[in-house]
Parts: C-alpha cells; sequence; structure tokens
C-alpha cells in the first residue's frame, strides 16, 4: 500500500510539472481538420497526443464537454472521433455565408481531469469542416427564356442565367454547355484544342454545340465567377423561325462532377440596341438588425440610352438566394430596396446578391449589379447562462448532485456565459448571488472571445447533509450594451448523504387471504419498507427467499406480491415465504418480514365451450329429430360449481339439445332449396352461486343432395317447329332450355337424344341444349320427327327428366291442323316407338324384300330336304347315327324324326309361316353384357366344322336398318334359334337382345319377317298415320 502511495504521489507530481513548465500547450487552442459527411466512428485526432499528455494509465481522463452533438471522446485514450450525427457543411449555422475558401468549423471543449478530480482543466478545439461535392449546380428555373433581337450581327452576346452551387473551390461551378434541339453536341475550347485541364483560368472557357446560329461561351468575371454568354453565330430572321428551344447544361469540378440543366428558350424579337446601366457596379449599405417591414435601405439607379419603351427600366433580383428573396423587397419602378421581414443580425451578418436592371423593350436588354448589405448590432439578445456537468459530478435537468463529502474548492459544474450581440453589446460579467456556499472562478487564464466566458462553479465551504440537503445557486449575468440586458440561471445543489440507515418494513408479519383458481400476475399484497436515507441510499428494491420455488414474484420497485401460478387450494392450503428488502447504497443494507398466504375456494370458473363457434355440415331431407351435432363444454370448478344447464337461444324453436351430451337434435327435416343456414347460440350455466354462464355460437350448413330432377322450360311437348327440306346442315332446330334447383355438380345439367332419331338426321350439344341438323334431308324424311330428349343432371344417384321435341319437315305449313293433329297422335304414342318422317316411303321396298325372302326360304327348304333324304339313302344301314368319335359335318342340322314328317306339310300349307333359319341368321347389333357388341352370328357359330357352307344372309335393298332403328340401353329380351335347330350343340344359338316386336330370323338368301313381328307405329300405326296424311 505504501509503495503504491508513492508512485501515485509520484505520477501526479511529474504530470503537475509538466503542465506547470509548459503552460502555452496546455492551454493552446487544437485544430483539427474533417471533411463533411463523413460516416460515424472516424478519427478526427488525439487530444492527449497534441497535448502533450501521456494517456492510457486511467490516472488522467477526457471529457468532450461541448460539441458533443457531433463528436466523441474515448475518456481514457484521448481520441477524438465522429458520432452517429451526420456533418453537412452547407446546413452548419455557421457556415452559412461562407461563400469561399474561409474556414467552416465546428468548436469543442475538452476537459483534462486528474486523479480522483484533484485537477480539471478545460482546453478550446476547432475542427475545420472541409467541403465535398455533395451538391449539386441548378438554375433558377428548370426553363430559361431569352429574348434575341433578329439581324443581331454575328459575334454578338448575350448574358444568361447563371446557376448557382453551394459548394465552393473546385467542386464549384466549372464549365457550362450548351445542346441545341436535341441534336448532337460537341465541345470547343476558346485556344488551343490540346489544352490540359488547369488552363481554366482563361478569361472564356469553352464552348459547346458548334452551329450555324449559336455558340456558348463562358467569360470569368471579376469577382471569379463564370458567366455563361450566347453567341450568335448566324443569320437570325424572326419571319422565318421565331424561336429555339436548347438545353443549358452546367457542371462542377468536383469528383466524380455533378450536373443539371435547364431548357433555354430563345424568343427571335425585333431590335433593342441599348442596355440600361448602372450608376455603379457594387452597392454597399448599412442596416441595423430588427429593421421594420418598409424602412428603406437604398435606390438603385441606372439609366437606358433608348427612349419610349426600349428606356422603360424595371428593377428585379438577379442571382439572389431565397432568404434574400425573403427579407428584401425590390421596387420593380423606382428601384428602392427595402425591408420585406425583419432581419436579425445573429442569423444573417450579410446579404450579398446581384440585382438587374431591364428595360422593356423587345428583347429585353439587362445590366446587373452587385449589392452587399451588412446587418448592423443591436443589443437585443440577453446574456445566455449555460450551465453543463464537468467531470465525474452528475449533473441533469438542473440539478446537481454533490457527496457532502467532498473538499472544499471541488468544482461542481461548468458555467458558460455567451451572448449572441457584437462589440460591447456582448461583453458580459457574471457572479453567484445569495448566501451560499459557491463560488465562480475563471475556467482559463488565457483572454478568450469577450462574448463567451466560462467559469468554474466551485465549492466555498464544507457540506453538511444533516444541516441542509440542498442549496438553490442563481447566476446573474449582465452585458454592457446601453440599456443593459441581464439574465439568471439557477443551479440546484442537492447534498448526498451517507448510506447509514437499513430498510425497515411497517408490518414484521403480512397475512393475506387470497382466492383460488385466480389468473396468473394477480396480485396477492403489496408490503412497505422504509428507510431513513434518501437518494440511492433510499432506494429500495424487494426479493423473495427460495422456499416459494416461483409461486410467487415481487416488484421490486414497489413491493407489490404476485402470484405466478394458478392456486388450487385442494393442494395446498396455505404458502409461508420471507420478504427481503434491500437499499442500493455502499455498502447496501437490508431488512425482512414474513408473508403468510391463505389460499381460499370461490367459483371463478365459467363454463368454457371447446370452441366458440361450432359449425357443423348435415344433409338435407334428414329425418326430424335426427342429430345434427354435438358440443363440447368444461367447467373447471368442482361439484356445485361444476354442475352445468346446456339451453339453445333461438326464435324458430327447431333445434333442442340433450343436457348430459351436448347432442344436437333437429325437429324438422331439412331443404337446402328452402334454407341452406341455421344459426342460432347454446349456452351452459353452471351451479355456483352466484351462477356464470358462457354462450357458443353454432352455425348449421345444409348440404345439398340431388333431390330435385331437372325441369324442362322451353319447348313444351305440344310445340313443333317447320324445318325446310333445303336446310344445311348444322341449322340449329331447336334449343332445349332446362333448369335445376340444386347447385354445384347435381345442377350440372346434359342433354341428350334418346329416341325418335333413326336416321341419325339431328344432333343435340350435350352442354347447351342446341339440337342442330347434321345429314342433308330426303324425300323420305318428309314429314313429323319426335325427338326424345333426356336431360339429366351430374348427382349421385343421376335425376333425369325427358321432354319431346317436335320438327316437321316440309317446304311450308299449309295446313296445321294436320300437324296438330299428328303432334296430339305423337303424344299418345308409347316413347319406344320411331315417329320420323314418311313411313310409307319404304313400303313398297320392303314388300319386295319380304317376297323374295320367302321365295327363297321355300328354296333352301327345298334343297335341304333333298339332301337330307338322298344322305339317308346313300349311308349304309347298320349306320342310323353318329359313330363315336366322329363328327358328321353334312348331317349336322339334321333334324330329327318327329320334326322331318311335320316339316314339309306345315311348309306346303302355309306360305307365312316362321320358318327355320339353319343356313343364316341375320341378327341386330347388341351389346354384351361386358360392354362389347356382337359381331353376328357367326361369332357365336364359328367353331362349327361345315359351316363355312352356310353364309350369313344380312338381306336386300329393302332390309329394315333394325340395329339404327332399336339401338337402346334399355332391357331387351332374347333372340334364339327354332325349335327345329340341333338340339346337341347349344353353343351354336345366337342370342340378342332385340324388341319383342322386331325379332326375326332368315333362311338361306332369302329373309322372311313376318308382318306381326313389326312394331305397333311400322304396321298398325303407320297404316293410320297414311290415312291421316291423305285425307
Amino acid at each position: 500500500m505504501r509503495t503504491t502511495g508513492a508512485v501515485d504521489c509520484m505520477c501526479y507530481c511529474w504530470l503537475l510539472l509538466q503542465l506547470l513548465s509548459q503552460p502555452a500547450a496546455a492551454k493552446q487552442v487544437l485544430r483539427y481538420r474533417l471533411a463533411e459527411e463523413g460516416p460515424p466512428d472516424v478519427r478526427v485526432g488525439n487530444v492527449a497526443a497534441d497535448l502533450g499528455i501521456v494517456a492510457g494509465s486511467g490516472e488522467v481522463t477526457f471529457t468532450l464537454e461541448s460539441g458533443s452533438d457531433y463528436f466523441k471522446i474515448d475518456n481514457i485514450t484521448g481520441d477524438l472521433s465522429t458520432n452517429e450525427r451526420r456533418i453537412d457543411r452547407e446546413k452548419l449555422q455557421q457556415c452559412q455565408m461562407i461563400f469561399d475558401e474561409n474556414e467552416c468549423f465546428i468548436d469543442f471543449e475538452v476537459s483534462v481531469i486528474g486523479p480522483a478530480q484533484s485537477w480539471v482543466d478545460l482546453f478550446e478545439g476547432k475542427v475545420i469542416i472541409l467541403d465535398i461535392n455533395d451538391n449539386t449546380p441548378s438554375f433558377p428555373s428548370p426553363v430559361l427564356t431569352l429574348s434575341v433581337e433578329e439581324n443581331r450581327p454575328i459575334g454578338t452576346l448575350y448574358l444568361l442565367p447563371t446557376a448557382t452551387d453551394r459548394d465552393f473551390g473546385r467542386n464549384g461551378i466549372e464549365r457550362y454547355e450548351l445542346i441545341q434541339d436535341g441534336a448532337e453536341s460537341s465541345v470547343r475550347r476558346l485556344g488551343s484544342a490540346s489544352a490540359d485541364v488547369h488552363a481554366a483560368k482563361r478569361r472564356f472557357d469553352d464552348a459547346q454545340s458548334r452551329s450555324s446560329v449559336f455558340e456558348l461561351q463562358v467569360a470569368d468575371t471579376t469577382d471569379g465567377e463564370k458567366q455563361p454568354q450566347l453567341i450568335i453565330k448566324g443569320a437570325l430572321d424572326r419571319e422565318q423561325r421565331d424561336s429555339y428551344e436548347l438545353t443549358l447544361r452546367v457542371r462542377d469540378g468536383g469528383d466524380p462532377p455533378r450536373s443539371s440543366q435547364a431548357i433555354l428558350r430563345v424568343m427571335i424579337t425585333d431590335v433593342n440596341d441599348n442596355s440600361p446601366r448602372f450608376e455603379k457596379s457594387v452597392y454597399e449599405a448599412d442596416l441595423p438588425e430588427n429593421s421594420s417591414p418598409g424602412a428603406p435601405i437604398l435606390q438603385l439607379k441606372a439609366v437606358d440610352a433608348d427612349v419610349g419603351v426600349n428606356g422603360q427600366i424595371e428593377y428585379v433580383f438577379g442571382a439572389a438566394t431565397e432568404s434574400v428573396r425573403r427579407l428584401l423587397r425590390l421596387d420593380e419602378s423606382t428601384g428602392w430596396l427595402s425591408v420585406l421581414h425583419r432581419i436579425d443580425r445573429e442569423e444573417v451578418s450579410q446579404l450579398r446578391f446581384t440585382v438587374m436592371a431591364r428595360d422593356r423593350g423587345q428583347p429585353p436588354k439587362t445590366d446587373k449589379a452587385t449589392m452587399i448589405i451588412n446587418i448592423k448590432d443591436e443589443n437585443d439578445n440577453v446574456p445566455n447562462i449555460d450551465i453543463r456537468k464537468i467531470g465525474r459530478i452528475f449533473l441533469r435537468d438542473g440539478v446537481a448532485n454533490v457527496a457532502e463529502d467532498v473538499v472544499v474548492d471541488t468544482p461542481i459544474a461548468l458555467v458558460q456565459v455567451s451572448d449572441r450581440d457584437k462589440g460591447p453589446n456582448g461583453v458580459v460579467t457574471c457572479t453567484v448571488v445569495g448566501d451560499v456556499p459557491f463560488q465562480l472562478k475563471p475556467a482559463s487564464e488565457i483572454e478568450g472571445d469577450m462574448n463567451k466566458k466560462k467559469y468554474f462553479l466551485h465549492t466555498s465551504a464544507p457540506l453538511d447533509y444533516e444541516a441542509v440537503q440542498e442549496y438553490n445557486v442563481v447566476i446573474v449575468a449582465v452585458d454592457s450594451g446601453s440599456p443593459s440586458l441581464s439574465s439568471n440561471n439557477s443551479l440546484i445543489v442537492k447534498v448526498g448523504d451517507m448510506n447509514d440507515n437499513p430498510p425497515i418494513f411497517t408490518k414484521s408479519t403480512v397475512e393475506v387471504s387470497f382466492p383460488e383458481n385466480n389468473a396468473p400476475g394477480e396480485r396477492v399484497a403489496t408490503v412497505v419498507a422504509l428507510d431513513a436515507d434518501s437518494g440511492k441510499n433510499a432506494e429500495i428494491s424487494y426479493s423473495l427467499d427460495s422456499s416459494v420455488n416461483g409461486i410467487f414474484s415481487i416488484d421490486p420497485d414497489s413491493g407489490d406480491i404476485r402470484v405466478n401460478t394458478i392456486l388450487d387450494r385442494e393442494q395446498t392450503e396455505r404458502y409461508e415465504f420471507k420478504v427481503i428488502a434491500k437499499d442500493k447504497g455502499v455498502p447496501v443494507l437490508q431488512g425482512s418480514a414474513t408473508v403468510v398466504v391463505l389460499v381460499a375456494d370461490k367459483n371463478d370458473n365459467e363454463p368454457k365451450f371447446m370452441q366458440d363457434v361450432f359449425t357443423f355440415y348435415v344433409k338435407e331431407n334428414l329425418q326430424p329429430n335426427s342429430p345434427v351435432g354435438m358440443v363440447t363444454v368444461m367447467d373447471a370448478d368442482k361439484g356445485q360449481n361444476a354442475e352445468m344447464s346446456l339451453y339453445i337461444e333461438e326464435e324458430e324453436d327447431i333445434f333442442s339439445i340433450e343436457n348430459n351430451t351436448g347432442t344436437i337434435f333437429s325437429t324438422v327435416a331439412f331443404d337446402r332449396e328452402q334454407k341452406t343456414t341455421y344459426s342460432f347460440r347454446v349456452k351452459a350455466v353452471d351451479g355456483g352461486d352466484p351462477p356464470r354462464s358462457a354462450t357458443a355460437t353454432v352455425s348449421l350448413f345444409v348440404m345439398d343432395e340431388n333431390d330435385n330432377p331437372p325441369t324442362v322450360t322451353f319447348p313444351i311437348n305440344s310445340s313443333y317447329t317447320l324445318l325446310p327440306p333445303s336446310s344445311n346442315i348444322r341449322t340449329v332446330v331447336r334449343t332445349v332450355i332446362a333448369t335445376d334447383t340444386d347447385t354445384g355438380v347435381n345442377a350440372d345439367l346434359s342433354y341428350s337424344i334418346i329416341g325418335g332419331n333413326p336416321f341419325k338426321l339431328f344432333e343435340i350439344d350435350p352442354a347447351t341444349g342446341v339440337i342442330s341438323l347434321v345429314s342433308k334431308l330426303e324425300q323420305k324424311h318428309f314429314g313429323l320427327h319426335r325427338l326424345v330428349v333426356q336431360v339429366n343432371d351430374s348427382g349421385v344417384p343421376s335425376q333425369s327428366t325427358t321432354t319431346l321435341v317436335h320438327v316437321y319437315v316440309n317446304e311450308t305449313l299449309s295446313n296445321s291442323t294436320i300437324v296438330d293433329a299428328q303432334i296430339a297422335k305423337s303424344l299418345g304414342t308409347p316413347l319406344n316407338a320411331d315417329i320420323a318422317g314418311d313411313p310409307n316411303y319404304d313400303l313398297g321396298k320392303q314388300r319386295l324384300s319380304i317376297a323374295i325372302g320367302v321365295v327363297s326360304g321355300i328354296m333352301t327348304v327345298i334343297l335341304i330336304i333333298l339332301v337330307v333324304v338322298m344322305a339317308r339313302y346313300c349311308r349304309p344301314k347298320n349306320k342310323n347315327g353318329y359313330e363315336a368319335g366322329k363328327k358328321d359335318h353334312e348331317d349336322f342340322f339334321t333334324p330329327q324324326q318327329h320334326d322331318k314328317s311335320k316339316k314339309p306339310k306345315k311348309d306346303k300349307n302355309k306360305k307365312k309361316s316362321k320358318q327355320p333359319l339353319y343356313s343364316s341368321i341375320v341378327t341386330v347389333e347388341a351389346s354384351k353384357p361386358n360392354g362389347q357388341r356382337y359381331d353376328g352370328v357367326n361369332e357365336k357359330l364359328s367353331d362349327s366344322p361345315g359351316m363355312g357352307r352356310y353364309r350369313s344372309v344380312n338381306g336386300g335393298p329393302g332390309s329394315p336398318d333394325l340395329a339404327r332403328h332399336y339401338k337402346s340401353s334399355s332391357p331387351l329380351p332374347t333372340v334364339q334359334l327354332h325349335p327345329q335347330s340341333p338340339t346337341a350343340g347349344k353353343k351354336h344359338q345366337a342370342v340378342q337382345d332385340l324388341p319383342p316386336a322386331n325379332t326375326f330370323v332368315g333362311t338361306g338368301d332369302n329373309i322372311s319377317i313376318g308382318s306381326d313381328h313389326c312394331s305397333e307405329y311400322s304396321s298398325q300405326t303407320i297404316n293410320k298415320y297414311n290415312k291421316q296424311l291423305l285425307q
């Protein structure tokens, strides 16, 4: 310990000798340079190194007393760097009126603090902000208008409006360029084309867009600015062209350069050959600040040698900032410059701009003069007293906390007194008033700015917390103006005491009753402890011992004890734990109290439905009193508090609920077409006192079933349409329109023709129901056609509706009564009978075919008989039957003995009787059970030996196309061979599904069709139908 103290003493003495031996260095002004717009944490410099102070050990520390808006300092090393706030040179108030290379800087102050704040030194510094190219030059307007008189000689110059750039120096405006009419442009420099870019000091800088009319050149003015000028290079004739639109571009000299452009409209006018001339090129005047609006400053005067309109002069602002135009007013007629708004010198110390004198000729001519208005100071600002912290003394919101054990002459605050006025108006003196143990001492021995002085506020006597706990230090500052102005500021010094009192609870034992089933985080009780100390020493922090295992928690500041979990009285009725109160002094002192929590039972749980909204889907047509859904409800209480009753809240009394299971029943059957949704509420009430209840919403959606067949709205069965025989294929005959009250796929309709279309003349679009003609009409198609149209929905099972569409094929409708009679008869005719065209057309062909078939049948029978007789006489007598293991191909179809004697007699007596067809069978194509189709009789008989002798006859031209007439999916009877056919091989029988009225067989080369085998419509009905047509 002695060694450490000796080392500290030696270091302190060495630093003191160093500071005393170099007084100039200790109080010197620090200067650094920094480019604007830099990122955060850019190193500016090392204060310790620049002051010659050895840092890094922590004995000497550095604090940034001012300038912290933009900078920060490392307390140990003294490294000065930028903070998060971006530095924009053009926005700094102290740099607003610097338009040249004059330095723009930010002041800062650094305090060097010795060990235990035994000494404090304050140093001032300046960070010079270097300009970067962060502003784009711009013209006063995006569209510039210039009037040029016609017939001006080549080489005539016209001054163009200048651009402004908030940057300066190299980053300022470097050159102007001109682009004519959007055409290609070229840059020409006056003088040598190979001149170096650093030769830009010539009077005429460069020109753009060489053309036959205009050229741009840039002149260097006496004040160092660049003046763009438009040169006439060709003849101007207003009668040929009265305007030109060019593009004027300005670039600065930054890297990379910035540029902008404006449209230059050159208006060609008549001649006005004399420009106004100001009396002076520079006007300068002094203006007291706070001058009232309307106060005159000076009058501009310009003369013009022209007369009349061309000699009338008006005065306007030239290159003037927005603040100039806001503060000053220029009378266009008289040239008087006056105050428009009050000007504060502390904001604007000088106004520098240009004014223009412009005549009223066409085009107008102008002259330019520079205006310099110096704002004179008035004693209009009271002194400003700024009290800031210094070193390690905490100061916030005008309150400084000072421990009572600080030594006398300790600096506790930094007081800066300043005045925004200048000269005597800004010279300030200050003092501490009142009987307080504090005094002001200058912070620096070097005489600085008289308008800004800094003092340390020192303690002048020992502080005693028990005697006085708080001082109100009032500081008064007075300037030297006439009359003088004064101001005051105060600092509240709170004296801190030592921590010598432990916290004490108001009650040593706290007992509280708390109900069970509480919400987590609910407050159980609040404990209060008091500490006689103040400040940090009296700030109490509460905590619980570990015995509660996280069941309870306490707010460390307020002492509110809260429960973290849900308490259950049936598990634990009593909790006991300790509360500890600690202060925040050094050293820490503490006290404790006992808390007892008794858990009480209560009905505090409402019935809870598993869902807020129950959604059920039921099919329509459900039987009444059927269950439609089930709701689930629970209650966390027990006993009487958990016994629940369920109720349905609805107006229509359609639903009921079972109390034990929560099952909902319907009292009616649902019809989706009447109502699609039902919504009601279910209420659950427990048995507690008072009872608690809960409700849930039940939404019931009725699902659609395919319980409605399609309804045909058009056409009606008794209507018909006339179709001329000359109609083209794809002619729209009729459109069937149907609807379905179901929804979704149950209402998806399809259309088909299931009958009455034997000639395949018509087709129907399955989706739209449009019936079209698909075959050319012939003579046999004349007459009435009855189409049986079926409309199916897509439900499962599908429902359908059948309708009739009558089409009358004829050239005209000469007698509608006949057609009405035919339709009336059609409505009484079975749907399986075809009504299609003229039934008598093929009658003659059918009769001829029948006759040929009968003759062929008779000849075939006779031939078979002869073959059988010859075979019997020629074979051996001992062979009366088939040999074992041998097939007799010739005798395969030989009839038995009892049939042989009967057949010839019947053939002779009856010509039209049904004959067995042994050589060929004509069948109608029908569906196999597995969905395939039979090819004909040969498919069944192809495996019989010797069948090549018999060929299948499909009939002659008069044979009816039964497959076309009776292709149907309806159940049809079976066609079999006559009983006279061989019984040995049933596999040779042809089985075919046909209507019983159209079953026929054929023998040999003939086809026999009995008239009684035809349909009712094709035999009897046809004759009646024909008679009706002939009437």
